[in-house]
């Protein structure tokens, strides 16, 4: 096991950030973009935060200098994702950060171009008083993704705290945080276990529900490391991640929209409920207000994921197929 006094990543403050993400803008020859110009790019993601600054990108052009046509669509559960990437479908593929290691470990040919997503995940309850996963037990509790996220880190943050996901807990497993949400909504369970947005649409539609655990802090607490995961974020594909400039635009693109969603939460709201029916843009500037949103550059938050992956790969090796990803599925820091 990885020891706890692994470092994170060093991440630049928000202006630094911005500021680099826009000198690659710059530096990158428009001339040479336009020369090797793409008749369609595909980009790919969930119905959740990860995929904001996705939608900011195709709605404001950010990459019209390299494609013709720049299409987003959005996967549903993780059996969909893995057809987009195993069938090359995408040029660019939001997804959480053990499902790219998975699928570069089967053989895809994919690199991992950074993590914007440190944490999500809540535990929403109609039952204010409860406020440690030891609180829940003996409780039903609705959760999406079995086998995925976010049940990997439900299980791994109840088996730290000495609690057995299986026998402490009745879990019941639906297909997706959608779907949780829903039956908590509709009064047919009383916790569930949300990703944002969910969580923060369940909390508008129900004024008697309440934030309870918060996954993230738990982790934090129970592994002695900072209270955050490294939990999702973009992957190149195919022959996209030959294309360095390409690549180079796409991150410095994505970098400052995540930004632009971070300032202009409100704005951003409503550019993502025009896109995702199910989302209110109230509810997505709710949880873009209590996320956990950095972007770090995949080479950067290396440490983390190796240490998180380490914490998967005692419990289920499956999860990141088996072994830990090689170096080669680090996309190079641009710095």
């Amino acid at each position: 096991m990885l020891s706890p006094s692994i470092q994170p990543p060093t991440l630049l403050p928000r202006a630094l950030a911005l500021l680099a993400a826009l000198l690659v803008l710059l530096v990158i020859p428009v001339g040479s973009a336009q020369a090797a110009k793409l008749p369609k790019l595909v980009l790919a993601g969930p119905a959740g935060t990860v995929s904001y600054p996705l939608i900011h990108m195709v709605e404001s052009g950010a990459l019209q200098e390299v494609a013709d046509q720049v299409e987003l669509v959005f996967w549903r559960n993780p059996d969909q994702l893995r057809v987009l990437a195993l069938e090359g479908r995408a040029d660019f593929i939001a997804m959480p950060s053990n499902v790219a290691a998975n699928l570069y470990n089967r053989g895809v040919e994919l690199n991992l171009l950074n993590v914007s997503v440190w944490g999500v995940l809540w535990l929403v309850s109609r039952d204010p008083a409860l406020q440690t996963l030891a609180d829940f037990k003996s409780q039903e509790i609705a959760i999406p993704f079995r086998g995925d996220m976010p049940d990997i880190v439900f299980g791994l943050v109840a088996e730290g705290q000495g609690l057995d996901p299986q026998r402490d807990f009745t879990l019941r497993y639906v297909a997706g945080p959608p779907d949780a949400m829903q039956l908590l909504v509709a009064g047919v369970v009383n916790h569930a276990l949300l990703s944002e947005p969910s969580a923060s649409m369940a909390l508008r539609r129900v004024p008697g529900l309440s934030r309870s655990v918060d996954l993230q802090s738990e982790w934090g607490r129970v592994f002695e490391t900072a209270p955050r995961l490294p939990q999702a974020g973009i992957a190149v594909l195919g022959e996209a991640r030959k294309d360095a400039a390409l690549v180079a635009r796409f991150q410095a693109a994505y970098a400052a929209s995540l930004q632009w969603c971070q300032d202009h939460a409100a704005e951003c709201g409503e550019l993502v409920a025009r896109r995702i029916d199910l989302l209110t843009a109230e509810a997505v500037a709710d949880s873009i207000a209590v996320s956990q949103l950095r972007f770090v550059e995949a080479a950067e938050a290396q440490p983390e994921l190796e240490a998180f992956f380490a914490r998967l790969l005692l419990r289920e090796p499956a999860l990141v197929g088996g072994r830990w990803p090689d170096a080669g599925f680090y996309y190079p820091s641009a710095r």
